[in-house]
């Protein structure tokens, strides 16, 4: 096993005496899974680096550098920069980004055909997934539980206009050849998508083998049981790594900005037809989005979305701020309601 099989086939800046290229495979409470030309093992955050020279904390994925240990724990001293990254906010603390997955070629962005088919969460994976600079690539799962997939297809087309979709079922072997051109040795790919929507059944599909836990479906929602409880990376044995994520149904936005410009590239593109460049696409004269709504060329469902997330990453830094300024612009639209009653009256 060398580290040149996880991805690594130049480390920038590993000309530090007694440095040790390695990549991070899963994280613990303040403890790293880590792998490299010693093999597989364990280890730390140097506390100087990462506390008081404030370097970048690792996440899975990242390449790093580390001073090895062969009889315990060895020490991370430095993160090698990033190609591509993919963050939240932080569910634990409430605010403040946290790293997911670094390093990755495709995002595979997993809906399951099902009750639990959601088209506001895909939209969110997918403005994620374009501000990573990875390629997303949609995946629905579970085909061997619906009759008719069409109208699963037209929805997330709808929403992905230019995305690779696939249509697959791990459990029958359906569809699972279009995955083929992101399978190649070297790759890492990254799964994104709420529990019970088919990553661990996935995971052993591509692997041959059971590696993962899968976990039931509940019948009454059609809604998972969390089966994988870290995040970590697998080598399987073509050479190809994932990342698995644990189910995220609520995915909070950090900084989107340029995702958001590409997963809503149709929004963005009326936006600036719209006569007030600070137009907020709501009742003012010239909005080019309102009238697009109002032909039909744009549903409305979209732009909601499209706001939210955007309100969203403007304040995924402090939450309490978000929450205030949503209360506020329920108060105002509750005054302006009223406003209206009483000049009809």
């Amino acid at each position: 096993m060398t580290i040149k099989e996880y991805g690594l086939n130049n480390a920038p800046g590993a000309d530090i005496i007694g440095a040790v290229p390695a990549r991070i495979t899963a994280v613990h409470k303040g403890r790293f899974g880590i792998v490299s030309d010693f093999g597989e093992g364990y280890a730390v955050l140097k506390g100087k680096e990462y506390y008081h020279d404030k370097e970048s904390f690792p996440t899975v994925g990242d390449f790093v550098l580390i001073e090895y240990s062969q009889n315990g724990d060895s020490r991370i001293i430095k993160t090698l920069e990033r190609r591509t990254f993919f963050s939240r906010r932080d569910p634990d603390k409430g605010r403040g980004e946290q790293a997911v997955a670094a390093n990755f070629d495709y995002v595979f962005i997993m809906q399951s055909m099902n009750y639990d088919f959601n088209i506001k969460r895909l939209e969110r994976y997918l403005t994620a997934a374009r501000q990573s600079k990875a390629e997303p690539v949609i995946v629905l799962t579970k085909a061997d539980l619906t009759d008719d997939p069409l109208p699963y297809i037209l929805e997330a087309s709808r929403v992905a206009e230019g995305v690779r979709l696939c249509i697959i079922s791990a459990k029958t072997g359906y569809g699972m050849n279009e995955l083929s051109p992101f399978l190649q040795k070297g790759k890492t790919l990254v799964f994104l998508g709420s529990s019970g929507v088919g990553k661990s059944s996935l995971v052993n599909a591509l692997a041959g083998e059971t590696i993962m836990n899968e976990g039931g479906i509940r019948e009454d929602d059609s809604k998972g049981r969390h089966t994988t409880t870290a995040r970590q990376l697998i080598l399987l044995k073509n050479g190809v790594m994932i990342i698995d994520t644990p189910g995220m149904r609520e995915l909070g936005m950090w900084d989107v900005s340029e995702g958001l410009e590409e997963a809503f590239s149709d929004v963005e593109a009326l936006a600036q037809c719209c006569r007030f460049r600070d137009c907020r696409h709501e009742t003012e004269p010239g909005c080019a989005v309102q009238e697009a709504i109002r032909s039909g060329e744009l549903d409305e469902r979209r732009l909601a979305s499209y706001k939210k997330i955007k309100t969203e990453a403007k304040y995924g830094g402090d939450p309490a701020e978000y929450r205030r300024q949503k209360e506020q612009f329920f108060k105002s639209v509750t005054v302006n309601e009223r406003k209206k009653k009483k000049v009809v009256y």
